[in-house]
């Protein structure tokens, strides 16, 4: 019998797998369709200090092995999620899930996590740095090691829970991000968020997207995404969520050797609503495949 489990920051998870922030909704509305305790944890949609409507439309383009969005976090801002969402999710869910946190500046990063930290729900913070800072010209604050150390010192300084920071893997050095962060007191850390893509419509001639620019995701960012965790876990000694282009058991482990230990499914929901249940029920016929009878052993285990 292989065994499954593995463990972030003390919690322990019975899989590896966990639906990415923003494909799955609040993960309640995915409970009709299978039952979702099989799933490790949830990632739930981000969540802003105010409600957002988001960008506007149309906000999807499709791509030869993936997708860009430019969704621009809709989200009832965190009250709501507190008051409404969670306790929706709490009917169908028995697990501790990760609160996906964006913002626009440090303080509503700090307000947001503050507030969520005390949900008893909530086993993880992520914290998404790919959000344009406001006070700093737009530049995301994940594209700089001062601005991400600084986002997550002050994150930490009002929370309790394991704080994970998510990287935009939009830079030219993303170890140095890592390890800034890590500096700032980070207990993990997720990558990577989209790449950034753009399709122009040939009858049109202008772009498909209404904000010209969106997040690249799908199958086609794996490898990207592989080598950044890679990179990543020789850089830092906290652990690794790795997303990016996910879609099979395979690929799961394939990021685990490479240094996760747990993975995050995105697009592929999208495509296929029961897409974490089937890497799910295929993961261990995998691990037999390969001889792995413990999936924690082989975190990082092609290093």
């Amino acid at each position: 019998m292989v065994n499954t489990k593995v463990t972030l920051s003390g919690l322990t998870l019975d899989n590896p797998v966990i639906p990415a922030s923003g494909t799955f909704g609040f993960g309640y509305e995915f409970a009709d369709i299978y039952d979702i305790n099989i799933l490790g944890s949830i990632s739930c949609k981000g969540t802003t200090r105010e409600g957002r409507f988001g960008n506007p439309t149309p906000r999807i383009a499709e791509c030869t092995e993936g997708l860009i969005n430019s969704v621009g976090l809709q989200n009832p801002g965190v009250d709501k999620v507190i008051s409404e969402e969670l306790p929706k999710l709490a009917k169908v869910y028995s697990k501790p899930i990760i609160a996906n946190i964006s913002g626009f500046s440090v303080d509503d990063y700090a307000y947001s996590c503050a507030k969520i930290d005390k949900e008893d729900q909530v086993g993880i913070i992520e914290v998404n740095i790919s959000c344009p800072n406001v006070h700093n010209g737009g530049m995301s604050f994940g594209t700089s090691p001062e601005s991400a150390y600084e986002v997550t010192k002050a994150v930490k300084a009002v929370t309790t829970k394991p704080v994970y920071i998510k990287l935009s893997p939009n830079v030219t050095d993303i170890v140095s991000i890592a390890k800034a962060c890590e500096e700032g007191g980070a207990d993990g850390i997720s990558l990577i968020n989209t790449l950034l893509g753009m399709r122009i419509d040939l009858r049109t001639r202008k772009p498909v997207i209404a904000n010209k620019m969106g997040g690249f995701s799908g199958p086609a960012i794996f490898p990207v995404a592989l080598r950044m965790v890679y990179q990543v876990y020789e850089a830092v000694s906290v652990p690794i969520i790795g997303m990016g282009g996910v879609t099979t058991a395979r690929d799961v482990i394939e990021m685990m050797l490479a240094g996760a230990s747990a993975v995050q499914v995105g697009a592929a929901n999208l495509i296929e609503p029961c897409a974490c249940k089937n890497i799910i029920e295929e993961l261990p016929l995998v691990m037999k495949q390969y001889n792995i009878e413990n999936l924690s052993d082989i975190i990082g285990g092609s290093h």
